[in-house]
């Protein structure tokens, strides 16, 4: 009687990994994200769930019109310059947003299995940020371990990033990051571009804003869904994901801004390297996935702020005279609207306008909101508050007013802000 072959058995975290990825694909096709408004449209600035309050990278003033992540369409129908006919029924399409490094490698890999047997296309896309010598063969031969594990299509993308930004190098790039994912979702008609941030992300998110002394909105971590955005690796660790490239043969790169002493060294890098392990080993093993139930337990309160900021700023945004009479770079709110609420709720409206006229969300702090904010609640004819990323708030007539400037022309001091890490790496 002949033995039986053996059967290879599946690695844990190859299942894990599979598992994740065909979780969120199946409910992106049952439940696809609804179409919204331009994000520049001031009432519209955060919106409900599925796709989440708030958004990653910059806000829609500061994209094209070509560009807004509210206008992704839903899974299943084509929208895009290479989508074909208006409204064509087609295999739905993602992107895995794809550095080479082991955690992005290992989303394309099960994203590259899972896809087809979800009815779903798979492609990949590299943004090259231009900061290390040898990044355009890191991008490359990323692409080509992306090609080689069938994903199509797959883009290499050069960005600048704006060292100028006042808003620190890590801030910077993300901004350009996001901001050429988000174009490449539009032109390819993808409608989700997966991000590999996994829970030790998460917990290190949390841990810098704790320590920051941020709101809420920063201890809320990364959200696991945001418009196009979704991050199915959040409850895998970085061991999962070294297992599941192990796996598959895959040759990751080994981010050099990453480890403590190298270029371009973070605080996040100095978290990582060595906060977290000590904290471990202080604490026990499980330090970190404590850490993100208390930011899944802080976002959905976030969430329910989030949802009434909306409505009381389109309401300030009524009685000032409606978002129709202001340009695309302005928006203007009525103090008599926001000076009674309660102020978890205002300054979340506050934000919301500041991120319509066009500041950017990664250097957005919450002392800035804080100091838009006195000019409700501590009114004493003070000036105008300069807001990172060229945005300038000034109390005139009873009315606030939003006003994007280009960054050259905002007074000394307005440029500036620290980098906000609630959105993660």
């Amino acid at each position: 009687m002949s033995a039986k072959p053996a059967v290879a058995r599946l690695d844990p975290a190859v299942a894990a990994g599979r598992l994740a990825v065909r979780s969120l694909l199946r409910q992106a096709s049952q439940s696809p994200p609804r179409r919204q408004p331009p994000t520049n449209d001031p009432s519209a600035a955060v919106q409900p769930p599925p796709s989440e309050s708030g958004r990653l990278g910059p806000p829609g003033g500061a994209l094209s019109d070509a560009v807004r992540l509210g206008e992704q369409p839903p899974a299943g129908v084509a929208d895009g310059p290479a989508a074909g006919p208006p409204g064509a029924v087609r295999t739905p399409l993602t992107l895995v947003a794809c550095s080479g490094g082991t955690d992005s490698l290992a989303l394309a890999a099960v994203t590259a299995f899972e896809a087809p047997r979800q009815s779903w296309r798979a492609g990949a896309v590299i943004v090259d940020h231009g900061l290390l010598p040898d990044s355009p063969a890191v991008a490359a031969a990323a692409a080509e371990q992306c090609r080689s594990l069938g994903l199509d299509p797959v883009e290499v993308i050069a960005v600048e990033v704006d060292r100028q930004a006042g808003q620190g190098i890590e801030a910077a790039a993300r901004e350009a990051r996001y901001r050429a994912l988000e174009a490449e979702a539009h032109r390819h008609g993808a409608a989700l571009v997966l991000l590999a941030h996994t829970l030790d992300d998460q917990a290190e998110t949390v841990l810098l804003a704790m320590a920051r002394g941020s709101g809420a909105r920063a201890l809320a971590g990364m959200a696991p869904r945001r418009g196009v955005f979704a991050r199915p690796f959040l409850e895998l660790t970085r061991v999962q994901t070294e297992a599941i490239v192990a796996s598959a043969g895959l040759e990751p790169w080994q981010d050099p801004t990453n480890q403590p002493g190298g270029p371009y060294e973070s605080t996040r890098s100095q978290v990582r390297a060595k906060l977290m392990p000590a904290a471990k080993s202080a604490l026990g093993p499980g330090f970190d996935r404590a850490l993100a139930r208390t930011a899944a337990r802080i976002r959905e309160d976030q969430e329910c702020l989030d949802a009434q900021g909306a409505d009381l700023l389109a309401q300030a945004v009524a009685t000032a005279g409606g978002a129709a009479s202001d340009p695309a770079d302005r928006v203007t709110l009525a103090v008599s609207a926001l000076a009674g609420a309660h102020p978890a709720v205002r300054r979340r409206a506050l934000r919301q306008a500041a991120l319509a006229a066009g500041a950017a969300a990664g250097a957005l702090n919450t002392a800035q909101i804080e100091a838009v904010d006195r000019l409700l609640a501590d009114w004493r004819g003070q000036g105008p508050v300069n807001l990172a990323g060229r945005v300038m708030v000034r109390r005139k007539c009873g009315k606030l007013e939003f006003r994007a400037f280009p960054t050259t022309q905002l007074p000394e001091g307005g440029r500036g802000g620290r980098p906000r890490h609630g959105d993660g790496p």
